[in-house]
């Protein structure tokens, strides 16, 4: 069971996908093709960078006569950031460059980082133009450098002043000792030092001009772009969905179901109850709307190969869906064509099949269910074509109406025994038993009669049933073990679908053929008494 969930909600999900293709791929195109527009239209930037190489600096402070100071290389290279990013360089590259440039202006351009864990610093600057852009760059590393070598070379000035003050205080026997002597190397050392500009750092790489912009990314935005636009879109499917999840197509009733279409009933007036009675009788349905019925009716009598129908049960998810219409102009199709038909409501809640066939009340099924009328009083025959000048009898539809009066337990009456033998005597008497039920997510009445009898017809009103609610009426019925035979689209706007009515010809639904592997033709010419 959590399996077959599973697997509906995955293709409950690829549903609204399919229904709502055209919205999410309007969302993808136009947030990718908005991003690719700004990027367009944004100012392109170029980015150079530039290397600085830091040696230890541990060198110079033995050289100084200073303790050594141990640093791990983590603390040192962010001892190196720091100390590029200190000190007035923008404001000197700035000055040195022109171009209109100020220290803000540079500062902004200039980012800092630290190549993994080596001594190597990348200074990188971005700009409108690419030359301006390796300008400032290694104008800025240049001065860095300059700068570093001036505080070097103080610094080992101020280092030759202080161990040229300590010779002086040693006296001359001092001076040949151990102590003198190393004083003595030392300011060599840094006098050599000072000469030579000894640098700890250097410029490692010079920026070159780059050759395309860092910025925007066309690509990259359109493709970020593209994903922004399919999320919007998904959102907005599953919004919509949930927000007006009702039915849009006979399409829809098939996928839901996982079941053939057995026919699609156009939205006509003259399927009303007051259109079709003229004194009492009834009058015939126009061609269009008794051509869907009779496809109903020819497409259920493919499903005689395997085992006779000769007890349909309509059934709905909700109130509204018109699955009493429905069932009463199927049986009233296939009366017309000589089977004897019995038409049985079920839903003793609101009965309603009185009123739209236009007969008076009297004893219904409940009646007939406590013993209180038989069968044979409580059926009523209604004159669907009037008898021909020679006497014989007209064709006529047989009607077992619910009841008068609701009785208080609707479920028990058609649950009991007594139900079981109308059924019985039905099916023994009729050629067809057309039974009308109560909506199945809303009262559970009618369950008990699902695997009593010969198949289970499925009816949708398009553009009205909720999906949600036919959705529901699957899971039950996928665990019932009920002989489903197929679904019926009932108030299509766009009338009977291609597949029924075009130039190919009327075919039965891929699906009830492969079943049985039939002939189509021989089967509609044989049981003439039956569906």
């Amino acid at each position: 069971m959590q399996e077959d969930s599973e697997a509906l909600n995955l293709e409950q999900a690829l549903g609204v996908l399919r229904r709502r293709l055209p919205l999410i791929v309007l969302c993808v195109v136009v947030v990718a093709g908005a991003a690719y527009g700004y990027s367009k239209r944004e100012t392109k930037k170029y980015t150079a960078t530039a290397a600085l190489a830091f040696s230890n600096n541990q060198l110079s402070q033995q050289i100084a006569g200073l303790p050594a100071v141990s640093s791990d290389v983590a603390a040192q290279q962010a001892s190196n950031l720091e100390l590029v990013k200190l000190g007035d360089m923008a404001a000197k590259t700035a000055t040195r460059l022109g171009h209109g440039l100020t220290e803000e202006k540079v500062a902004n351009s200039l980012s800092v980082a630290g190549e993994g864990e080596s001594s190597v610093v990348a200074v990188s600057s971005t700009a409108t133009s690419p030359g301006l852009a390796a300008a400032i760059a290694n104008t800025y590393v240049r001065q860095f450098v300059k700068e570093q070598q001036n505080a070097n070379r103080h610094y080992f000035k101020s280092a030759l002043a202080l161990v040229n003050k300590q010779l002086a205080a040693l006296s001359p026997q001092q001076r040949i000792g151990t102590d003198g002597l190393e004083l003595q190397d030392r300011a060599q050392t840094l006098t050599l030092l000072a000469e030579l500009n000894y640098d700890n750092v250097q410029v490692a790489q010079e920026a070159l001009a780059p050759t395309s912009p860092s910025s925007p990314k066309t690509s990259r935005n359109t493709l970020l772009g593209g994903a922004l636009g399919l999320l919007i879109g998904l959102s907005l499917a599953f919004v919509l969905e949930r927000i007006n999840g009702r039915i849009r197509g006979p399409e829809d009733l098939e996928a839901i179901y996982r079941l053939p279409m057995l026919g699609v009933v156009p939205e006509s007036a003259a399927l009303s109850g007051s259109a079709r009675r003229d004194r009492g009788n009834r009058t015939a349905l126009p061609p269009a709307e008794a051509e869907a019925f009779n496809l109903i009716r020819a497409h259920l009598r493919f499903f005689n190969v395997d085992h006779d129908l000769h007890t349909i049960l309509i059934a709905s998810p909700a109130p509204n869906d018109g699955k009493t219409t429905i069932a009463c102009h199927l049986a009233e199709a296939a009366a017309r064509l000589g089977s004897r038909v019995l038409l049985i409501e079920v839903d003793m809640r609101h009965p309603t099949l009185t009123r739209q066939l236009g007969i008076q009340p009297g004893p219904g099924l409940a009646d007939v269910l406590i013993n209180a009328s038989s069968m044979d009083e409580a059926t009523r025959s209604i004159e669907l074509e009037p008898s021909s000048g020679g006497g014989v009898g007209g064709r006529t539809l047989e009607v077992l109406s619910a009841c008068a009066m609701p009785p208080p337990n609707p479920g028990e009456l058609l649950e009991s025994h007594a139900m079981a033998a109308v059924l019985a005597q039905a099916k023994s008497t009729y050629d067809l038993v057309v039974i009308d039920t109560p909506p199945l997510t809303v009262v559970s009445d009618a369950f008990p009669l699902l695997p009593k009898v010969d198949g289970v017809v499925i009816v949708g009103r398009v553009g009205r049933s909720r999906r949600d609610a036919a959705e529901r009426l699957h899971q039950v019925l996928a665990s019932s073990g009920a002989p489903l035979l197929g679904v019926i689209a009932n108030g299509s706007k766009s009338g009977v679908p291609g597949s029924y009515g075009d130039a190919k010809g009327d075919k039965a639904p891929p699906a009830i053929i492969s079943a049985n592997g039939a002939s189509p033709s021989h089967e509609l010419a044989s049981s003439p008494a039956k569906v």
